[in-house]
């Protein structure tokens, strides 16, 4: 009987620890965890700084008045700021990405094979994205400086060429190669697989740089219509999540051809 009972007191721990390695166990809910969890935490993070001292709108000129004594003040502000948006807007569009990786892992679970968590895939793709941020935050700090920037968004002329732009690199070969391999993550997965933590990483700063050379045009966007521009980010990231969800490129033409009648006429009002 006293062995019985020392067996069951020592029982709570590894039960435990079986629940932590059975939830471990299942790629497929890590993944939607993590996309979810990600996801929200941009919006969450994006929803504090509207509501923040900036009185919602985070434009260039309200930060200088919030930091008038240093130069770089609204630098360290946009940082985080485009940081939130990309999580935000771009974890959806890699839903598909991350969960072909985990179910591909769920299936080589079950026949008891190593895999890696899809967590450091995405900590890989996120990686890339987020010194996207830090790229394009430096940017609109310069356009601030030298006054390119109001409210958060450029003059209409700038506008309308960053629009311009956006439309005609969706019929660019770049752009094509890039989502056509967004669309179809299995091929690439299934000729790279690897069980090491560090292939894995690679596998996500890859897949980032694939994502970033399909959308980085189209998150420029942010600078014709406003940066923190809730509205547009919502759109926006539908827009490229349904791109990626395509079978063709005829949605990512529509969408240039869309851009670059919006660009041209924007141009066209802002000469006349």
């Amino acid at each position: 009987m006293s062995d019985f009972v020392h067996q069951h007191s020592l029982d709570p721990q590894p039960a435990a620890e079986t629940r932590l390695e059975a939830v471990l166990a299942q790629p497929k809910r890590i993944a939607l965890g993590c996309i979810v969890a990600l996801t929200a935490l941009g919006w969450l993070a994006l929803g504090l700084m509207a509501a923040g001292p900036a009185g919602g709108s985070w434009s260039f000129q309200a930060l200088c008045r919030m930091y008038p004594a240093s130069g770089f003040g609204e630098l360290a502000l946009a940082v985080p700021m485009w940081a939130a948006m990309t999580l935000a807007m771009m974890l959806p569009t890699a839903g598909p990405m991350i969960l072909t990786y985990a179910e591909i892992a769920d299936t080589a679970a079950r026949k008891r094979e190593p895999v890696v968590s899809p967590l450091v895939l995405t900590s890989g793709y996120v990686a890339v994205w987020l010194g996207f941020a830090v790229a394009v935050a430096a940017l609109q700090w310069l356009l601030a400086r030298v006054g390119l920037l109001d409210d958060g968004s450029v003059g209409m002329l700038v506008g309308g060429t960053i629009f311009l732009g956006a439309g005609l690199y969706q019929f660019s070969a770049l752009k094509q190669a890039c989502l056509t391999l967004c669309q179809r993550p299995f091929p690439f997965f299934f000729a790279n697989w690897t069980a090491e933590r560090g292939g894995v990483l690679r596998l996500g700063l890859r897949q980032g740089m694939t994502c970033l050379g399909c959308c980085w045009a189209m998150m420029l966007l942010m600078f014709a219509v406003g940066a923190m521009n809730v509205i547009w980010m919502a759109v926006l990231g539908v827009l490229m999540t349904i791109e990626k969800l395509s079978t063709t490129a005829r949605f990512s033409e529509a969408l240039g051809l869309i851009f670059v009648a919006v660009g041209f006429g924007m141009i066209v009002v802002s000469v006349v």
